[in-house]
């Protein structure tokens, strides 16, 4: 009952991890202009969940059920937990990060198309289309 709890608590904080380090990578990836995905940020990406996800795993076993903590088992079962998880998490947040991104680019740099999906996703409320009017007339 110990291993099975360790491990659901593990797989929690997996998917947390999962879309933090996904979001950290697509704000990286905006920081230095890249087009591509990066691969060493996948990289990165998968070592950082591990090693907090193998943090969980080794305060949930030490602290909280007091049994003796062993490495290599653990670290493979973690490993074929995160790689799956992790890869769907990607291709996801890739559809939704094309889905709503705000426009599409030419090589040279013109927009290309404008999304509608995001210029609807962004209309004001009707109750705010006329606020603040009164200023507007002075």
């Amino acid at each position: 009952m110990h291993t099975v709890l360790t491990y659901v608590v593990s797989l929690i904080v997996i998917i947390i991890s999962v879309f933090i380090t996904l979001c950290v990578k697509y704000e990286l990836e905006r920081l230095f202009r890249e087009k591509k995905d990066v691969a060493p940020f996948h990289i990165c990406n998968v070592v950082i969940i591990l090693m907090v996800s193998f943090a969980a795993q080794a305060v949930m076993n030490n602290y909280f059920f007091g049994n003796e903590f062993k490495l290599l088992l653990p670290l493979v079962i973690l490993m074929i937990m995160i790689i799956p998880i992790y890869v769907l998490g990607h291709f996801a947040f890739e559809k939704y990060k094309s889905v709503y991104r705000k426009y599409d680019t030419a090589e040279n740099g013109k927009v290309l198309v404008l999304n509608e999906r995001y210029v609807k996703k962004k209309k004001l409320p009707a109750k705010l289309k006329n606020y603040n009017a009164a200023s507007k007339d002075k």
